[in-house]
């Protein structure tokens, strides 16, 4: 593939080279928008790598080793697991990204990596979008939900969801691609996988990101809202909640997560039309968004410390704020001596589930 006619494709995250080959890097400023927001970039992938492995691999320690395997438990498992395994792979984007983009993993690592970027939020939003309607059910049909709400169930659905995720995600093994480009090789969405037919590329563009932003953010955020308003409606009027603790950990971990994604889906859905916009914004913006976006992988684990017991507490241990966090039990009591095993009455396995 030629360099003239890859400067054509479009882009996306870490492609910000990728279509401007009339301007060279080693001519652009040092310290310009770009090379601050591949710094800042670097940052936050740094950060967000120690915290995520040390944090999600915590939190998967506690549920394997500490706990009952509860449906929330079982939940916030798989939420973990998809944060600790994009948290693993991680360092290569930042070997990237402080190597002002120069990509020396090969194609396969390339389409790998950005597999489990895509992996990550699809399986995070379809677990968190599981967990709203699980609340939801739970407290319009708390009978319904003591009876068939059960560890097993939760798994079947666990397993439903990797395997969508895979499936979501396998664009990104089709389409990523590397290419030399200005002395440097670059790791890129390579939409037409033929030069003869940039049409063909333009509509596979479109069509992989309308489609992953309804179904991996605009839909799941219409159907959170929704069960959430049926819960807040439901709980007002029935005067049932005992514990907001459960409640705002879910919407904590519900609303951090779009936050983290919002920038990322709306840069790559006006980059299906950036020959109108300046390409600054994409330079600029689209780096710092995906690290954003990258961040949300570490985000939990921080939610569950400081939202798991009262934070003034000092005494109170991380391990037992954590395991305070992701018990369904919402009494508050030390670590040791939490029964996990506590059978809740129709009531209060309703207002515990929020």
């Amino acid at each position: 593939m030629e360099t003239a006619n890859a400067s054509d494709e479009y882009y996306d995250y870490p492609d910000v080279d990728y279509n401007f080959s009339m301007v060279s890097v080693k001519q652009e400023p040092l310290h310009n928008g770009r090379d601050i927001a591949r710094i800042l970039s670097v940052v936050i992938y740094s950060l967000t790598c120690i915290l995520g492995i040390l944090g999600n691999g915590l939190v998967i320690t506690v549920i394997a080793f500490k706990m009952k395997k509860s449906v929330n438990a079982i939940w916030f498992l798989n939420l973990a697991a998809a944060d600790f395994l994009f948290n693993v792979f991680l360092p290569v984007n930042i070997a990237y990204t402080a190597m002002n983009y120069h990509w020396v993993f090969g194609a396969a690592m390339c389409k790998l990596n950005s597999f489990l970027l895509i992996l990550n939020l699809y399986t995070s939003v379809l677990l968190l979008t599981i967990i709203s309607i699980d609340r939801c059910v739970s407290v319009v049909f708390p009978v319904w939900a003591q009876n068939r709400r059960t560890p097993n169930l939760a798994w079947l659905v666990c397993i439903v969801i990797w395997a969508v995720g895979f499936l979501m995600s396998s664009p990104s093994l089709v389409f990523r691609d590397t290419v030399p480009h200005l002395g440097k090789v670059i790791c890129f969405n390579n939409y037409s996988l033929s030069v003869s037919d940039r049409d063909l590329g333009v509509r596979r563009h479109k069509t992989v990101t309308i489609f992953r932003f309804l179904t991996g953010f605009a839909i799941p955020a219409t159907i959170v809202t929704i069960c959430y308003m049926i819960i807040v409606f439901k709980l007002k009027r029935n005067r049932l909640a005992k514990s907001k603790k459960p409640f705002k950990i879910i919407v904590a971990i519900i609303v951090t997560f779009f936050l983290c994604w919002s920038p990322y889906q709306v840069l790559n859905l006006l980059e299906t039309q950036h020959h109108h916009i300046s390409h600054v914004v994409f330079a600029t913006g689209i780096p710092i968004a995906t690290a954003l976006a990258t961040a949300n992988s570490c985000m939990n684990p921080i939610l569950y410390v400081f939202m798991g017991q009262d934070f003034k507490k000092f005494k109170v241990t991380v391990l037992s704020r954590v395991v305070n966090a992701l018990s369904e039990d919402t009494t508050h009591s030390s670590f040791t001596q939490r029964s996990f095993w506590k059978v809740p009455s129709v009531t209060e396995k309703e207002t515990s589930l929020l």
